[in-house]
């Protein structure tokens, strides 16, 4: 899953994500999830025009064999289908996995998913949020991926591993690491983020390795309103590195919701261009689990110009 820094939340006014139970007999469940996101967007590119995208079209099965009272064993597979796959005119294969859940001891999974530095990420955008960190490249986890998942409430942590034995990614990366370690305590919840991996030299500049590193701190302890700080630094070899800082709000009131980001990247390298990204937007919880809405977003770079977009999103 691709995706930038400050885009990672659905409106809490459009109200929780609730799959569809298709089946429940002898201890085996079949559930069935979706989301679908359709939009115009016009970028910050001064030469592009409004366009319409279909930005998700994916639906997953999520099955479970319940085991004992505190263990499952399952599968899910997911198909997408959207605007990235419909150019082509085929429909991809999202993530499909076999995975073991314990209510005790966490979740472990194998196959095609996400892992953990997907989960890295502040604030409400839908389509103008900072890519600085996560370039478009920088995609998490893969078809050869183990992920681990555990979270007593007060403390939680994840890791992640994926190869690259078929040379699927773009960087040939040999393999790929990253984790996770957080804590909430009084309306904060703090994270920190790793990832680590190692590429073939060729790849990217002779370097053998990328890292990249986050930490962000979260405080929900004012009704209605979420406050969020970021700080992410990247290390691509060879002097290129940066360093992002970002700071998100959102507030809820009734069905509607308003969000805004701000964030400064710095880069070591002088040929690359330091800039300070924004993006305003509101949500309306139309229907359950739907919004519709509506954002502006722009940076300071040179040749650029204010983007705007629109859409409309559900999801179960």
């Amino acid at each position: 899953m691709k995706k930038t820094l400050l885009a990672l939340a659905v409106f809490a006014a459009a109200g929780s994500a609730q799959a569809i139970e298709l089946y429940n007999q002898d201890g085996v469940t079949v559930q069935l999830k979706g989301d679908i996101e359709v939009r115009y967007k016009k970028t910050t590119d001064k030469e592009d025009n409004l366009k319409q995208e279909i930005d998700d079209a994916d639906i997953g099965f999520d099955t479970r064999y319940q085991v004992n009272d505190d263990f499952q064993i399952g599968g899910y597979i997911e198909y997408s289908g959207d605007s990235s796959d419909r150019t082509q005119g085929t429909v991809a294969n999202g993530n499909t996995y076999v995975g073991f859940y314990s209510n005790t001891f966490g979740s472990l999974k194998f196959g095609k998913l996400d892992t953990v530095m997907d989960d890295a990420g502040i604030g409400n955008d839908y389509m103008f949020g900072i890519s600085s960190f996560f370039g478009d490249d920088l995609d998490f986890g893969g078809e050869e991926a183990v992920r681990y998942d555990y979270d007593a409430g007060a403390f939680y942590f994840s890791l992640g591993y994926n190869q690259d034995e078929y040379n699927n990614h773009v960087y040939n990366r040999d393999s790929y690491f990253d984790a996770k370690v957080g804590a909430r305590v009084a309306g904060f919840d703090f994270t920190v983020f790793h990832g680590q991996a190692d590429v073939d030299g060729a790849s990217v500049a002779g370097t053998d390795d990328i890292s990249l590193t986050g930490v962000e701190v979260r405080y929900g302890g004012i009704e209605n309103l979420n406050l969020e700080f970021g700080y992410y630094a990247t290390d691509l070899g060879y002097g290129d590195e940066g360093d992002t800082f970002g700071v998100a709000a959102d507030y809820t009131m009734d069905a509607w919701s308003f969000s805004f980001g701000v964030s400064n990247t710095d880069f070591d390298l002088a040929s690359e261009e330091d800039f300070t990204a924004w993006f305003v937007n509101a949500g309306y919880g139309i229907a359950p689990n739907t919004t519709l809405y509506a954002e502006i977003g722009g940076t300071d770079e040179d040749n650029t110009e204010t983007a705007y977009g629109f859409g409309v999103k559900a999801f179960f």
